[in-house]
């Protein structure tokens, strides 16, 4: 049986409206500011700073990196109920890296950036904000998180007109200022503010609650529906990572206009947060369990509709690449809130920051890995064939990952 960590919130089961409203004004400034914005920067840095292009994509991975080797110590400091300094820290961070990108001038000084613009990531993404939720509202956490991603599904939609715009009228440098203004301004005051009162560690062994949670972390890392849920997580993490880069290419491979091609992924994040949308209101209908296998579902049935859409020609071969992209932006929408949510429902909610922190490197290691390789994978002759049908096989045995863990982790709840 779970138990409260703050009486104050015992008095309901329910989620905290206003908290989960202003976490998520803060996932959308430090998605869109940050994750988003790095495509804007590439090339005005590119010809500043006389890089190549992978000398500049570079950079990213190193963030990621940086995040997903930082993702299992921020993840024990939630848990440990930290959660106040560790996010107002990250936005402190996320503030300082990009005024001190705004004076770059060498190639060394833009990796240093990028590494500390990842660590401040660890720290204010939806990792962490998804484990504050989940700590704090044990039974509605599922809810609270579905709501705190409406926001955050909209930051490309936001964020990058907005620093095309900064970066056209004020050129890069001073545009990384007003992010950075933002984010000392709003972000970091916002997670002082909201985060006070943190439930603190949970303390259930009389001989010495560290000990006893360390050997509990340690079980849990070791047991088989966290070991597939974590194949399930990072292998559709692989999925959905390598596409989006490939994805204006994929489209006039099948015939897509150009107007069309600029259009469909710019329509992804809408779609995505009408995928959240569709399952908040409707997820009281189905069982849990049951929606859990189906939205991942979307994922692989989306890549065979793009698979058969080379058959045919016309209008039917059309049809086939916008059935594509409605089943990859919804379900990767609400596969969002699979991930997010799987860990705390199969295997524990009381060390969920540290168990997904766990997480964090096989993560950053298949986002970092997947797009080159669809791109390896791609030819004149065959296009993204190949790539698309290895897509395929790792969307699949990752779901049926997530079933296995399921069928384990109930039968052990019976």
């Amino acid at each position: 049986m779970l138990t409260l960590h703050n009486p104050a919130m015992q008095s309901t089961n329910r989620h905290d409206a206003r908290l989960v409203g202003w976490l998520s004004v803060a996932q959308l400034i430090s998605w869109g500011s940050v994750f988003y914005t790095f495509a804007l920067l590439m090339e005005p840095l590119e010809r500043e700073l006389g890089m190549s292009r992978a000398e500049s994509s570079l950079a990213f991975s190193l963030a990621l990196l940086a995040e997903g080797l930082l993702a299992y110590p921020v993840g024990r400091w939630i848990d440990r109920g930290h959660e106040r300094i560790i996010m107002t820290g990250g936005s402190l961070l996320l503030a300082l890296c990009l005024l001190l990108h705004s004076q770059v001038s060498t190639l060394a000084g833009f990796y240093a950036v990028w590494l500390g613009l990842g660590a401040a990531l660890a720290a204010t993404l939806y990792p962490p904000a998804f484990a504050v939720v989940t700590r704090r509202f044990p039974h509605d956490f599922r809810r609270a998180i579905i709501t705190m991603t409406f926001l955050g599904g909209l930051a490309s939609t936001v964020f990058i007109p907005l620093s095309a715009w900064l970066i056209a009228a004020l050129g890069w440098r001073h545009a990384l200022w007003v992010l950075a203004a933002i984010h000392l301004l709003v972000c970091a005051p916002l997670h002082a503010w909201i985060l006070r009162d943190a439930p603190p560690a949970r303390q259930t062994s009389p001989q010495g609650p560290s000990a006893q949670a360390s050997a509990s972390l340690s079980q849990h890392l070791r047991s088989a529906p966290y070991l597939l849920i974590g194949v399930f997580v990072v292998l559709l993490m692989a999925v959905t990572a390598a596409l989006p880069a490939h994805m204006v290419s994929l489209l006039r491979e099948n015939g897509l206009s150009e107007v069309w091609v600029i259009a469909v992924p710019a329509s992804i994040g809408v779609l995505q947060v009408f995928g959240r949308a569709l399952l908040y209101f409707f997820e009281h209908r189905f069982d849990l369990h049951q929606a859990n296998r189906l939205i991942p579902c979307l994922i692989p049935l989306g890549l065979l509709a793009l698979l058969a859409a080379p058959w045919l020609s016309g209008a039917g071969q059309l049809a086939l690449v916008w059935l594509f992209v409605l089943l990859y932006g919804m379900g990767n929408g609400m596969l969002t809130i699979v991930k997010g949510t799987a860990i705390a429902q199969y295997v524990n909610r009381d060390l969920v920051a540290s168990l997904n922190g766990a997480l964090g490197l096989p993560l950053a290691l298949a986002r970092a890995a997947a797009p080159i390789s669809l791109g390896m994978l791609w030819s004149e002759q065959a296009g993204y064939r190949y790539g698309l049908w290895l897509m395929l096989v790792l969307s699949l045995l990752g779901l049926a990952a997530l079933m296995l863990a399921q069928g384990l982790s109930l039968k052990r709840q019976r």
